[in-house]
C-alpha cells in the first residue's frame, strides 16, 4: 500500500522513518523533525534530482540562498518562495505521488 502525505506527515510522532524510505524521503522526514544535520547527511549521500530538490530546500530552510539556488538548478527546479512547511509538503507529496516511498 502506498504511503500517503497524510501518513507520512503521521510518521514524523514515530520514533524511526517508515520502512523503506528512499534517501530524498528520509532526508525530508528527518527535516521534518528537526534534524536538519541528519537530513542534510543523507540529501548530500544520494545522487539524484530529487535528493537535488530536497537539499535545496535544506539550505533554503538554513537560510543560505546561494547555495539553495545552486541546489534547484541541479534539481532543474523552480525556486519555492513559499512557506517551508508548503515546500516540504509539495516535495514530500510529489515524491510520494511517484512512488519514490522505496529505496
Amino acid at each position: 500500500m502506498p504511503l500517503t502525505l497524510e501518513k507520512f506527515r503521521a510518521s514524523l510522532a514515530a520514533p524511526a522513518p517508515p520502512a523503506g524510505l528512499g534517501k530524498p524521503l528520509a532526508a525530508l522526514w528527518h527535516a521534518g523533525r528537526g534534524d536538519w544535520e541528519r537530513a542534510h547527511r543523507i540529501a548530500m549521500s544520494a545522487k539524484s534530482r530529487d535528493a537535488a530538490w530536497v537539499h535545496a530546500y535544506l539550505h533554503r530552510q538554513e537560510g543560505d540562498l546561494d547555495n539553495a539556488r545552486y541546489w534547484y538548478r541541479q534539481a532543474r527546479r523552480p525556486e519555492f518562495a513559499g512557506a517551508l512547511e508548503a515546500e516540504w509538503a509539495a516535495i514530500a507529496g510529489d515524491l510520494l505521488g511517484r512512488g519514490q516511498d522505496t529505496a
